[in-house]
This record gives C-alpha cells, sequence and structure tokens, in this order.
C-alpha cells in the first residue's frame, strides 16, 4: 500500500515537473503572441493615420465600475499624432452578455467618434451571439463613426429597442449588451477627456 503511494506521488511529482518546465519553455513564445495580436487589434480599432506612436507603449490604467462594467482595472491606450494627443482604445466589459461577460476594446477620436471596435473574449453561442467577432461578421463595424450625445441617446440601442442597430435573429441579448457597452465606454471618454488624453503611461504590455 506504501508502495503505490509513493509510486503515485513520484508520478504526480513528475507531472507537475513537466508541466512546469514546459510552461518555462513556451511563455516567451506565448508573450510574443499576445503582443502581437495586442498590435494588431489596436491598428484595428486605431486607425494607422490617426497616430505615428507605439500604442502599445502609451498605456494607462482605467477604472469604473460602471461605466466600463466591472471593478477591474482596464487598460487604455493613448495615440498620438505629431506629439498630440489624437485617439485612444480603451479596454471595457459587458457584463450582461447571453452566457456571461464580453470583454471589449474601443477606439475613440479625440472627438469622440468610435474609430473601432474589437470584441477581446466572450462564450456567447456559436452561429448566433457569436457574429460580434469580426471572424464570423462586420456587424462590429457598425459602430465606426458614430458618436453618443449623452447619457439619454436613444439611437443608441438596437432596432427592436428602437436604436440604430442591428440585432441577430434569435440573439438580441448579446448585440443589445454590446452597444450598451460601447455606448457607456464613449461617455466614460466624454466623462474623463482631458485627464485620459495627458497622462503619463503608467502601465506596461507584457513583452
Amino acid at each position: 500500500m506504501q508502495k503505490n503511494g509513493l509510486l503515485l506521488l513520484i508520478f504526480a511529482l513528475a507531472c507537475t515537473g513537466l508541466v512546469a518546465i514546459t510552461y518555462v519553455i513556451t511563455k516567451p513564445k506565448i508573450d510574443e503572441e499576445e503582443l502581437l495580436n495586442k498590435y494588431k487589434v489596436l491598428n484595428q480599432v486605431i486607425p494607422p493615420e490617426l497616430h505615428d506612436n507605439e500604442l502599445v507603449h502609451h498605456c494607462i490604467n482605467v477604472q469604473d465600475d460602471h461605466l466600463l462594467g466591472s471593478r477591474n482595472r482596464h487598460h487604455a491606450y493613448v495615440a498620438t499624432l505629431n506629439n498630440a494627443p489624437s485617439a485612444i482604445a480603451i479596454e471595457t466589459t459587458a457584463p450582461n452578455g447571453y452566457t456571461g461577460r464580453i470583454e471589449l476594446i474601443v477606439g475613440i477620436a479625440i472627438d469622440g467618434t468610435v474609430t473601432g471596435v474589437r470584441v477581446l473574449d466572450h462564450k456567447e453561442t456559436p452561429g448566433l451571439g457569436d457574429k460580434i467577432d469580426k471572424r464570423k461578421s462586420d456587424w462590429i463595424d457598425s459602430f465606426v463613426g458614430k458618436s453618443v450625445d449623452g447619457n439619454k441617446d436613444s439611437k443608441w440601442g438596437v432596432r427592436k429597442d428602437g436604436g440604430q442597430f442591428d440585432q441577430f435573429t434569435g440573439a438580441t441579448i448579446t448585440p443589445r449588451a454590446v452597444v450598451a457597452a460601447v455606448k457607456r465606454t464613449v461617455l466614460f471618454y466624454q466623462a474623463n477627456q482631458d485627464e485620459l488624453m495627458n497622462r503619463a503611461a503608467d502601465c506596461e504590455v507584457s513583452k
């Protein structure tokens, strides 16, 4: 009995060690892939013509329980053109997706116009709610060029609720959650524009 227990212990330790070694070996590659993906997404939500800085190098921490959808700190990335602030990409959360949280990043020009939105993570239903993902449909591009006229702006809703954004057949909850989250993120920007655009970088993206 003791012999079997000892063998199990040795086997468990060997497996743990193997997992640890694999993690150490693969982590630099994983970090590199994550950074490349970050570059790609940031340049999708803020067009190249709006900045001449490396967006990942001007990262700031932001937090707002209500407008950014969670108590967690989010990252935002300030774009500059000829050393002047030109746009910002703000990570945010839609807490009320059909199957949970939807993590987003919203690009906003200095005048408050949305320049792009991408879904960073979600667990929405394949074939229905996952149309928020750019890889599944172009719906997420419907935010580009839009601006928010205050908290009561009735255009910021899905058509079923009288707004300007299409919903998906059989999956209204998901687009409704995303529309509301993007609207709140723009309101967050409007309420904090000067502070956001003039703050020094205070976070670092993994390299």
